[in-house]
């Protein structure tokens, strides 16, 4: 009987949030407060993209948070799919998306302990979810970019516009290297102002020698440079960045491997204290505070020894 309880308070939530967005939707105070607050992001990220510009034509680094949140979404191909998507609208969508999770812990059942393990779940794997993303992207583009700097090869920048060559380049190439050099084509051809584009375009994708070849383009740009030789030292370039990252990868590995190792210990280790006390491990790691802090330590280990082997592979 519980169970159908369970299932109709769900039902209950699901039309009272449904029959609050349509008042919303039909024009309320809510409604109004809701677009004005909606314009004021949408300012605040025009604003940020007029000072990214900016910032790119005095060379200086992008270090702000608003900056690395829009790098990230950006970076693991969440801003190709949804374009009009602000890192105040991420931010504010999961801690939205939290909440309900919280909240409908506590309707199912779970004490209130376990209840804040949902979000903190939740946003761990919108966390790993991203950076799958960015790895992607980034992976994606290091096949590409040999085929990239090959098609390049073939041009003089005598032949056209620089960017217009980028454009004729781009149908032989994967995503995500197709849609930037595409989109840099047309802001050129929009904003009139083709180094910007290019300084922009760098920004787009991970990879520090694809930045590395943009900037060097946009330099050969202003001084009507051949390409051919900064072609040919880009491929050297990359080749021995390739050499490098085998490298580190497999240190990547090792470090996995060492970590695995101390993992299965531990495991061990708690699997000896559970028989010495007498308590269920899961007991005490899911029902204590203390267990629950143990757990979120550990999560927070993973993740900053996850976060340094993506370095590595970099």
């Amino acid at each position: 009987m519980s169970g159908y309880i369970k299932i109709l308070l769900l039902a209950e939530l699901a039309g009272g949030f449904s029959a609050l967005f349509l008042w919303i939707h039909r024009g309320s105070l809510l409604h109004q407060l809701w677009k004005r607050a909606y314009d004021s992001l949408e300012t605040a990220a025009a604003r940020r993209v007029h000072d990214n510009r900016r910032s790119l034509q005095l060379l200086q680094g992008r270090k702000g948070f608003w900056q690395r949140m829009e790098q990230r979404l950006l970076y693991s191909g969440i801003r190709r799919h949804f374009p009009h998507l602000t890192p105040e609208l991420w931010i504010l969508g999961n801690l939205a998306a939290g909440t309900l999770c919280y909240f409908l812990a506590l309707v199912l059942g779970a004490p209130w302990q376990m209840a804040l393990l949902a979000p903190g779940a939740l946003w761990l794997l919108v966390y790993a979810a991203v950076n799958l993303g960015m790895a992607r992207q980034f992976n994606a583009t290091d096949e590409n970019l040999m085929k990239f700097l090959d098609f390049l090869g073939n041009y003089s920048i005598t032949a056209g516009e620089i960017t217009a060559v980028l454009q004729q380049v781009s149908p032989y190439v994967g995503e995500p290297l197709r849609h930037v050099l595409d989109a840099c084509y047309y802001e050129a051809q929009t904003s009139g102002d083709t180094g910007i584009a290019l300084l922009a375009m760098a920004e787009k994708l991970q990879h520090p020698k694809f930045q590395e070849l943009i900037r060097n383009l946009e330099i050969s740009m202003r001084y009507s440079a051949d390409l051919t030789v900064l072609v040919s030292q880009s491929r050297r370039s990359l080749r021995e960045y390739t050499r490098m990252r085998q490298e580190r990868r497999a240190l990547a590995r090792e470090a996995w491997v060492n970590m695995l190792i101390l993992g299965a210990m531990t495991i061990v280790i708690l699997k000896a204290l559970e028989n010495l006390v007498g308590i269920p491990l899961s007991e005490i790691l899911l029902h204590t505070l203390p267990g629950i802090g143990a757990l979120t330590v550990i999560g927070v280990i993973l993740l900053l020894f996850y976060r340094q082997v993506r370095l590595l592979d970099r």
